[in-house]
């Protein structure tokens, strides 16, 4: 086969050569990633493949510039940067990496509960203003016998479940529907309404859709727990950012630790980065070196299972959205 013949894959992600080389085993590599995306357009003219991850944005502007794309390999789980109905008008098979990333982000879920619960972003301000040696410290709350409420209970809450019963948290999740396996997780169905009065933490775990955009908004704010927190590692859209702040302001909430914000990045002076009550990391939930790696490679497989004529390792089934 002439290299000319070969098909043509465009990274556009970052990853490691590892993951190039594997590629560029059986296929054109052109790698523009941190590129402008003008040089990403000229080098889909002629693509079959992409590899992208969250943070590149898949629109029909960029479908169109690709006539012979056949298949997008994101590195990411969430795909609400991708537009599925564009794809599935060319019939563009789409793969994520489900699965490499659960243990890592549940992880960071946790330790963002214990961040919001013990109230160590007051306590971290507490430090730095030079107050230990004029007043006492900020109390939080015991996590033995708190209530965690998680809005999205996939395997990703599931594992956030074992870590929370490990530390004698009771839990609580709200889902489309109640699980079959509630005596398997040790956790119990509430409706969404019923879990925000119950819990003394929320997590929220839910892909980005219409449903869930704004979900966290005034309405709901307004029926969590008095004293209450919000930890927030799914998408910075499903909290209305707005009535966050104005929950704060008003006290109806204690606090909020946050892993993705909307908008995203946040301003160094928007209200919420400016609060002692609020912590943010930056959207960081898969970022370690081992996931990122895995995740990597899971994405080339489902590139390498196309070429191959081979039944996708984690496909996304577009046309249900």
């Amino acid at each position: 086969m002439k290299a000319i013949d070969r098909p043509r894959i465009v990274i556009a992600t970052l990853v490691s050569s590892a993951v190039v080389e594997q590629l560029a085993a059986r296929a054109e590599v052109v790698n523009v990633a941190d590129r402008p995306r003008g040089e990403l357009f000229e080098a889909l003219a002629t693509a079959t493949g992409l590899l992208v991850n969250s943070g590149v944005r898949v629109d029909t502007e960029l479908i169109a510039a690709a006539p012979r794309l056949r298949i997008v390999a994101t590195v990411s789980v969430g795909y609400d940067n991708i537009d599925i109905e564009a794809l599935a008008r060319r019939d563009i098979l789409l793969s994520n990496t489900r699965g490499s990333l659960i243990e890592t982000v549940a992880d960071l879920a946790f330790g963002l509960v214990i961040v919001a619960t013990r109230r160590l972003g007051p306590a971290l301000a507490w430090v730095r203003s030079g107050a230990w040696t004029s007043k006492a410290a900020p109390f939080g709350h015991d996590l033995k016998g708190a209530t965690l409420g998680i809005v999205g209970f996939g395997a990703i809450g599931v594992a956030l479940a074992r870590r929370a019963h490990v530390s004698g948290m009771r839990v609580i999740y709200s889902n489309r529907r109640q699980r079959t396996d509630d005596a398997v997780t040790g956790a119990s169905y509430r409706t969404f309404e019923a879990l925000l009065g119950e819990a003394d933490c929320v997590a929220a775990l839910v892909p980005l859709t219409s449903e869930t955009r704004g979900l966290f908004g005034d309405a709901a704010f307004e029926r969590m727990k008095p004293g209450a927190t919000l930890v927030n590692v799914a998408r910075g859209a499903v909290v209305d950012t707005n009535a966050l702040v104005r929950a704060l302001d008003a006290g109806r909430i204690a606090g909020a630790a946050l892993d993705v914000t909307d908008p995203q990045p946040l301003p160094s002076d928007h209200p919420l980065a400016l609060r002692d009550d609020v912590v943010i990391t930056p959207h960081m939930g898969s970022a370690t070196t081992e996931t990122r790696e895995r995740m990597a490679f899971l994405a080339a497989q489902n590139l390498l299972a196309w070429l191959d004529g081979k039944p996708l390792p984690t496909p996304v089934d577009i046309a249900a959205g």
